[in-house]
């Protein structure tokens, strides 16, 4: 039987508002990418912890990514109205607590359960989409959607500079309290649902054992090399556990009666290189997002709203390209277009690759831009080519892969571009013999601007490190910028509209 959610008064108004109160619980929760990173060099420079850095954004990027698929199908079992309630409550309460945490590890802790909320938010505001409105309607409104996103990219950073510079970082999480209880509200008094239980299997084991590989990986990323020499103990039983998970993974799906992963449609050799290129892409995204600002401010010694403005380009170039490309999908072939969009992720990267300390914040900005311009560009065509290389029934599946798999570049991204940052910064410090007196969380005192009982040359040399040491970082997400692109190249003609023959 089909589960529908229905309005007892069918008045267009009442419905309008439900679909406003589900657009505040969306930008609250797409905001939260990009504000908490034009705050996070404050962040740091208060509670220390350098050495954690990517744990803010890993932890809440981890969680959303593994939860969004079982949410989505626990909204088919007990509907989407307490599901969606449920992921925010658990989102404002990491909001809130998160503002208040006295250290890094806290801080780390709250992000963890935001990511827990935030993975019903997104997927299930689209499901009641659908659940409301007609075909015909639904392609405005998911225009409305969709240009949530845009809007919270454009506006978080530059938020977060204001928060940083004027009142407190705390607010960076606070922001999402008044939106939130008002999405909430909404939702309670606006939105009857009717629902009709279909009996699913969920894949809890499934769940569990991405989970398992997942972190296991992460942990070696960002450890190895820094807290852990690699041959050590500890990162051999993490990759030993990572190798096992895997075979076991792969195993359950295949098992699974609704397997977290459908392998089957991972047989598409399209929907293979464009997911795979989504999370290649999802890590250069989140290289930017989450080092940037710390470059602008600590080392070109801006402002977090001049931090906020270089990322703010970024947001710019990707809806700009995406609306382009739209258009322009009927009329060019989508093999050229597609082409064209990794190119422009290149050139990006090679701006990056080139960044430095003297060069200012109007080159880092045009950088972003034309990364956004890629993004843009690929991410679209991406999409309309897997939804039109699978048949309906594996549409939605095919569909929400491609986002999963955006979304685990960026936590696996942030793992390990924090480790190569951690690595680089330990080695510097190693080779210029002040290990003795410096640490990696003596970064802290450059992100903060203050000496805490450093020397001049002490701090000089940190500041110079942590350049080398987020170049080092630049120079990996230009390398993954190269990959996506000759994936790009490889994917097989046939799978492209008649025009590209």
């Amino acid at each position: 039987m089909e589960q529908v959610a229905v309005l007892t008064d069918k008045d267009k108004k009442r419905r309008s508002l439900v679909l406003g109160s589900l657009i505040l619980g969306m930008f609250m929760a797409s905001i939260e990418a990009t504000i908490v990173a034009t705050a996070i060099p404050a962040i740091v420079g208060d509670l220390g912890g350098f050495k954690l850095y990517s744990w803010v954004f890993s932890a809440y990027l981890l969680m959303n990514a593994l939860t969004i698929l079982i949410y989505g199908k626990l909204s088919d079992l007990f509907g989407r109205k307490p599901v969606f309630l449920f992921g925010l409550i658990v989102f404002l309460i990491g909001s809130l607590c998160a503002g208040f945490a006295g250290s890094m590890k806290l801080l780390i802790l709250f992000r963890v359960i935001q990511g827990l909320g935030a993975g019903a938010v997104q997927p299930i505001a689209m499901t009641i989409v659908g659940d409301l409105y007609t075909i015909k309607e639904r392609s405005q409104i998911q225009g409305y959607l969709s240009s949530v996103w845009g809007i919270s990219a454009i506006c978080g950073p530059a938020l977060g500079g204001v928060f940083v510079e004027y009142i407190s970082w705390s607010w960076v999480f606070w922001i999402n309290l008044p939106l939130g209880i008002l999405s909430i509200i909404g939702i309670l008094i606006f939105f009857n649902e009717k629902v009709e239980k279909q009996k699913h299997s969920i894949d809890y084991l499934g769940s569990f054992l991405m989970f398992v590989v997942i972190s296991s990986l992460m942990i070696v990323l960002i450890q190895g090399g820094v807290a852990w020499s690699w041959l050590s103990l500890p990162v051999l039983l993490l990759i030993l556990l990572f190798v096992i998970g895997i075979i076991l993974f792969i195993w359950r799906e295949r098992k699974a009666q609704e397997p977290v992963v459908p392998l089957v449609i991972w047989q598409n050799p399209l929907i293979a290189i464009a997911n795979t290129v989504s999370l290649t892409t999802g890590i250069v995204t989140i290289g930017l997002t989450t080092f940037l600002p710390s470059f602008v401010q600590s080392i070109m010694g801006q402002s977090a709203i001049i931090a906020g403005f270089t990322l703010t380009t970024m947001s710019i170039g990707w809806p700009l390209s995406s609306t382009i490309v739209g258009r322009l999908l009927l009329k060019r072939s989508h093999r050229l277009l597609l082409t064209i969009g990794g190119a422009f992720l290149v050139v990006g990267g090679i701006l990056f690759f080139l960044l430095n300390g003297e060069k200012g914040p109007i080159y880092a900005a045009i950088s972003s831009f034309v990364i956004g311009l890629g993004m843009g560009s690929t991410s679209t065509i991406f999409i309309v080519a897997i939804q039109n290389s699978v048949p309906w029934k594996l549409r939605g599946a095919a569909t929400s892969s491609n986002m999963f798999m955006r979304m685990l570049g960026s936590a696996i991204g942030a793992a390990l571009l924090g480790g190569l940052l951690n690595t680089r910064l330990q080695n510097f410090i190693s080779e210029h013999g002040a290990k003795e007196h410096l640490t990696i969380n003596s970064a802290n005192a450059v992100l903060e601007n203050k000496s805490v009982n450093l020397s001049a040359h002490a701090m000089a040399l940190l500041k110079h490190g942590l350049e080398v040491a987020l170049h080092s970082v630049y120079i990996g997400v230009f390398i993954f910028t190269v990959i996506s692109l000759i994936l790009i190249i490889c994917i097989p003609k046939k799978y492209f509209s008649s025009r590209d023959e």
